[in-house]
C-alpha cells in the first residue's frame, strides 16, 4: 500500500529510527498503516472527498475514529452527531454497546432542582427487574441530589449499582400557601443491580386497538433497523384490509438500509411493486446512481399487507433509515400516509462498509451516498420531515405506557382514525396545533434526553 508522508512529526520519527542504526520503519508503517487505508478509501469513496484536508493537516497517529473524524467534511454530521464512523467487528449488533440498565431518559429541570423522567424501559434488564416503568420520576439516586450532567452515569453508561428515590409530582396550585408547597413526595426506593450487557429489542411495543366506533388498528413501536427483518413481517400477521396501522418511529435514529427496503415493501401498495423504493448517488469520482425497489421478492408473504391508512410517529430523533421509510412511501401513498409528532432529525445520507484484511478488527463505515425517493427528493438535511400533524411529547407531563389509548401522540393519531382529521387545539386535552417549546408546565424545561446521543443510522454493506 502506498505509503503517506502524512506530517513532519511522522519524518522526524522515521529520521530518529534510522539514526539509530536499525531499519525500524515498518514500526513506523504499522502505526500508521490502518489510517492510511482509511485515507484512501476516502479519497476514492467518500461522498464529500473533495472536503477532506490535505496529508499534511492530518495526524496519522491518531486512534482510528479519531483521524476519521477529523478527516470528515462538516457536511457528514449534524447536531454532534458524526455520521461516518469506525467500529469493532467484535460489537455484537444485538447487545447494548455498554453495560446499561436497560432504561432511556430525560433530565429535566423542575422548580425545585433536576430530576430524570424515565421514557422507557427494555425487557430483561435491571431496570424491568427493579420495576422501573416509564413515566417514573427519579428525584434521587443514592440520596443525593441529580445534576444536569447525571444522565450519562445513571442512564446512558453506569458503572455500578444505585439506589434511585422515585417521586410523586404534586401540581402546584396558585391558592396554596408557597412556602408549604413540596413539588415531590417521596413515594420509595428501587435498587437497581449493577450495570450488565442487555439484549436490545427492536420491536419494544405492538398492540392492537379498537376506536369507540369500531374501527382496528395495530400499534408498533419500532426501536432500530437491525439486520433481521423477520420479525417484522412476523409482527405484522393478521392485518386485515380495514384496519389502520400506526408505525412508532419517535425513538429511531436507524439502523439498515437493506431492513428499511422490507418493511418499506411489506407496507407498499400494490401499485408499487418493482417501483423505484431509493436511490443513492454516489460521488462523481464514481458516477453512478443504485436504484433500489419495492421487492416482494424480500417478504416471506411474496406479497405487501393490505390495510387502510398508515400513521407514522416521529420526533427529532427519527432519523436515517427511518426518514428512508416515510420520504420513499410518500410517492406512492397520498391520502394515507400521515406524519404525527415532530419534525425528522434530517440525515439524507447512507454509510457503506468498507474492511481492510490488514486491519480485521475494523469495520470503516464511510458515508458514500445521497439518498432520495422516486421523485428525485432529498432535502431534508436541514429541516428534517415536516409532521402532517405536529404534537410534541412532553416528558414533563403525564407519561402513560406506550401503546396506550391514553398516550398523548397516540390519542391524536386514534382521533384521526375515527374522525378522518386531525384534532384541533381544543378538541382533545392533549393534543396541539403547533409545537410547544421545550419549557413546559411551571416552568419545567428538559435539559438533555438520552436518545439524543443514540447514533444516526443508514447502513448497507
Amino acid at each position: 500500500m502506498k505509503f503517506i508522508h502524512t506530517a513532519w512529526a511522522g519524518l522526524t520519527l522515521i529520521y530518529l529510527l534510522a539514526s539509530c542504526g536499525v531499519d525500524r520503519s515498518g514500526e513506523y508503517y504499522a502505526l500508521i498503516a490502518d489510517k492510511t487505508w482509511i485515507y484512501e478509501t476516502m479519497r476514492q469513496n467518500y461522498l464529500f472527498y473533495e472536503d477532506i484536508p490535505a496529508e499534511s493537516e492530518l495526524n496519522f497517529f491518531d486512534k482510528p475514529d479519531e483521524f476519521l473524524r477529523s478527516a470528515s467534511s462538516q457536511s457528514d454530521q449534524k447536531n454532534g452527531t458524526y455520521f461516518s464512523h469506525v467500529d469493532s467487528v467484535s460489537v455484537s449488533r444485538a447487545m447494548s454497546e455498554y453495560p446499561t440498565f436497560g432504561f432511556e431518559a430525560a433530565t429535566v429541570r423542575t422548580n425545585s432542582g433536576n430530576a430524570l423522567r424515565v421514557i422507557y424501559v427494555e425487557p430483561d434488564s435491571p431496570a424491568t427487574e427493579a420495576g422501573l416503568k416509564r413515566g417514573d420520576w427519579i428525584i434521587a439516586v443514592d440520596g443525593n441530589e441529580i445534576s444536569s450532567n447525571d444522565y450519562e452515569e445513571y442512564v446512558s453508561r453506569p458503572t455500578q449499582a444505585h439506589s434511585f428515590t422515585l417521586g410523586s409530582y404534586n401540581p402546584y396550585d396558585e391558592n396554596e400557601d408557597e412556602e408549604l408547597y413540596v413539588e415531590f413526595d417521596t413515594i420509595g426506593t428501587v435498587e437497581l443491580a449493577a450495570p450488565r450487557y442487555i439484549e436490545q429489542h427492536n420491536i419494544l411495543t405492538t398492540n392492537t386497538l379498537v376506536t369507540s366506533d369500531g374501527h382496528r388498528a395495530f400499534y408498533m413501536l419500532y426501536n432500530e433497523f437491525g439486520e433481521d427483518g423477520d420479525e417484522l413481517q412476523s409482527a405484522f400477521s393478521g392485518i386485515s384490509s380495514s384496519d389502520d396501522i400506526i408505525l412508532d418511529l419517535r425513538y429511531n435514529p436507524g439502523g439498515y438500509v437493506s431492513t428499511s427496503q422490507i418493511l418499506s415493501t411489506l407496507l407498499a401498495p400494490q401499485s408499487a411493486v418493482g417501483q423505484t423504493f431509493l436511490n443513492m448517488t454516489y460521488n462523481d469520482k464514481i458516477n453512478k446512481t443504485e436504484t433500489l425497489t419495492f421487492d416482494t421478492s424480500l417478504l416471506s408473504g411474496g406479497a405487501p399487507l393490505s390495510y387502510r391508512n398508515l400513521y407514522i410517529i416521529t420526533s427529532s430523533n427519527t432519523a436515517s433509515a427511518s426518514e428512508i421509510v416515510i420520504n420513499c412511501l410518500k410517492p406512492y401513498m397520498e391520502g394515507r400516509l400521515f406524519q404525527v409528532g415532530t419534525a425528522t432529525f434530517g440525515k439524507n445520507v447512507a454509510q457503506q462498509c468498507f474492511t481492510n484484511e490488514a486491519s480485521p478488527y475494523l469495520e470503516l463505515w464511510l458515508t458514500t451516498s445521497l439518498l432520495s425517493n422516486s421523485e428525485n427528493f432529498s432535502d431534508y438535511y436541514d429541516n428534517g420531515l415536516a409532521p402532517d400533524f405536529e404534537i410534541e411529547e412532553d416528558f414533563g407531563g403525564d407519561l402513560y405506557e406506550l401503546g396506550s389509548e391514553d398516550e398523548a401522540l397516540l390519542q391524536t393519531v386514534l382521533y384521526h382514525v375515527s374522525n378522518g382529521a386531525f384534532p384541533s387545539a381544543t378538541s382533545t386535552g392533549s393534543a396541539v396545533s403547533a409545537r410547544s417549546s421545550r419549557v413546559y408546565n411551571s416552568g419545567w424545561k428538559v435539559l438533555s434526553n438520552s436518545i439524543d446521543r443514540k447514533p444516526k443510522l443508514n447502513k448497507f454493506r
